[in-house]
């Protein structure tokens, strides 16, 4: 197990140092200036900037002063923002952006499980045949389609909520949902589509001659192995859902993470694009290597490679 852990490592180490180099180099092939209103500045005023942040240095020795400075958690700081430093603006914003996430992966994944093991349970009937529907509808349509429509419908038109903003758990009640309609169709999918698999298998078989009812067989026993592939898709979508929300932040004026990063796009603020990028990285392979993890907890009988 030891080794295995020590292969994690290296493998989330150096997918990590490729992304952030790939993502400096990058960075410097952009169009544009990270200078805030460069027209308006004189060039001896473009040379003192320049010096400041360290642009007037050659592209290697600027990658090599980055990467330096990124061994110790600094990210740099923002050309935009009045020299904020980038981890203080990812600070900042983070939490909206979590909390948006972990309520719509929480509200879909509960649905999606339900809808699976209701599918599971009437397979081949118009239950099973309208859930497969929905869940086609919801993975194919975006979440910013159904967002608009949660805004016309339920904000500007029956006055139920509020349309855009941050200020209390009202106002996320939206967003949630427009974000949760993908993860709750994925989840069912899976998941009714493993309980099936796994219904067939031997030990439910026996579990059903002892007398258990089917409800009870798929809760007690089959819905912990049908789990494992949902875990598995789990852990990115909720890196993705916490980071990843830039349409939606943006349509309900979200001051999390991915409406700045838009934000850092549109003005050319190269610290924060990296530093948000390196931050989003970074946090999806931890996450891949605790999924990882989580599958011997869930199936003793699955053994990690290397941990024997």
């Amino acid at each position: 197990m030891g080794r295995y852990v020590l292969q994690r490592f290296i493998y989330m180490f150096v997918t990590l140092f490729l992304i952030c180099t790939v993502t400096f180099f990058l960075m410097k092939l952009l169009p544009g200036s990270p200078l805030k209103n460069p027209e308006k500045l004189t060039p001896e005023q473009k040379q003192l900037i320049f010096v400041k942040f360290g642009l007037d240095k050659p592209v290697p020795v600027q990658y090599a002063n980055y990467m330096k400075n990124l061994a110790t958690g600094d990210l740099g700081v923002s050309y935009k923002y009045d020299n904020r430093k980038v981890t203080d603006m990812i600070k900042t914003r983070i939490g909206p952006s979590a909390q948006l996430g972990a309520q719509a992966l929480l509200l879909g994944t509960f649905i999606g499980l339900m809808f699976g093991i209701i599918a599971a349970l009437k397979k081949n009937t118009i239950w099973d045949y309208g859930s497969t529907v929905l869940a086609v509808l919801g993975i194919s349509i975006p979440s910013f389609v159904f967002g608009a429509v949660l805004q016309y419908y339920l904000a500007v038109k029956l006055h139920l909520f509020p349309v855009a903003y941050w200020e209390s758990f009202k106002y996320t009640i939206l967003p949630t949902i427009a974000l949760s309609v993908f993860v709750t169709a994925t989840v069912a999918r899976f998941s009714r589509t493993e309980l099936i698999e796994v219904m067939n298998s031997e030990y439910i078989v026996t579990a059903k001659a002892k007398g258990i009812s089917q409800l009870g067989v798929i809760v007690k026993h089959a819905l912990r192995n049908a789990l494992i592939p949902v875990i598995t898709i789990l852990g990115p979508m909720a890196v993705n859902l916490m980071t990843g929300t830039l349409v939606i932040e943006n349509m309900f004026a979200v001051p999390g993470l991915g409406s700045q990063f838009v934000n850092s796009i549109v003005t050319n603020d190269y610290t924060v694009i990296m530093g948000t990028t390196i931050f989003y990285s970074a946090l999806l392979l931890i996450v891949i290597f605790l999924v990882d993890i989580l599958y011997g907890v869930i199936d003793p009988r699955i053994r990690l490679a290397g941990g024997k």
